[in-house]
């Protein structure tokens, strides 16, 4: 079963988002609070514990949930491999997937702490379809891939 691992904030971009108890994702804009959330397609962002394990073993530094600036930490999905369009069902949550990776921005806080990140290659992106709240341990599924 896939599911959320962590939801995670921050209040300013290019930094470590904290984990918090539940977050309250809306319509045009993501997380409520979060400083990456507005009306653009980029959203939510959303990265797997399975990615975060394969940089566990190349870099000797703690890696926990939102140490990669994703707004979702999930496990029991591939995630870079879902199809832009495919739809999500995540708590309360339905969003759609509009972006695989990311270009990476050399020098934020992110690569001086981890001296690698997954989140360009393996993170993806979404807007929030129908709102509501999303916490840990809420399983995640796919309702839909769209081809066009």
């Amino acid at each position: 079963m896939a599911k959320v691992i962590s939801i995670n904030i921050s209040t300013e971009k290019g930094v470590i988002k904290t984990p918090i108890k539940r977050g309250f994702f809306k319509i045009d804009f993501g997380l409520e609070g979060d400083a990456h959330g507005g009306n653009w397609h980029r959203q939510v962002s959303l990265l797997g514990e399975e990615s975060i394990d394969k940089l566990r073993g190349k870099i000797n530094k703690e890696l926990v949930p939102g140490i990669f600036a994703e707004n979702i930490t999930t496990q029991g999905i591939t995630l870079y491999e879902l199809p832009i369009g495919t739809k999500l069902s995540i708590g309360e949550v339905i969003m759609e997937v509009t972006q695989i990776g990311k270009e990476c921005h050399k020098g934020c806080e992110i690569m001086k702490t981890t001296g690698e990140c997954v989140m360009p290659r393996e993170g993806i992106f979404a807007q929030v379809l129908e709102e509501g709240w999303i916490e840990p341990g809420d399983e995640i599924s796919v309702i839909k891939y769209w081809k066009a």
